[in-house]
């Protein structure tokens, strides 16, 4: 099996896995394609293998763990738009409530990585 196709069964495990369509965890509620997501860029980043697999689902629990769902997506919006160039751009990046989101997302990636790395 190549490592692309390692990586698609995978996360097709995962999300058949996850059943109800969503990981809970504590109160955190974090849809199936949220976390199929995460690992899949995180794998990419880090080495398609199984051991990678372990450590990047790991890593989402720890995420989803930390920060409710809701935190998350606007910490991930913020990312996104921040890479915009120019004003647009700084709108995303250097208010208050951006630097806040992307505080927070940092801090719970940082345990993750200690915890799951």
């Amino acid at each position: 099996m190549s490592a692309r196709n390692f990586v698609r069964a995978s996360i097709v495990a995962a999300a058949v896995a996850a059943g109800s369509g969503a990981v809970a965890m504590g109160s955190a509620e974090y849809p199936t394609a949220t976390v199929a997501e995460y690992v899949y860029g995180c794998m990419k980043a880090n080495g398609e293998n199984r051991e990678m697999l372990d450590r990047c689902s790991c890593s989402i629990d720890v995420i989803a763990s930390i920060i409710p769902y809701e935190h998350y997506v606007t910490a991930e919006t913020f990312k996104g738009m921040g890479l915009v160039a120019g004003e647009k751009g700084a709108l995303f990046r250097e208010t208050a409530p951006a630097k806040a989101a992307m505080t927070e997302l940092k801090r719970a990636q940082a345990e993750a990585d200690i915890r799951c790395f």
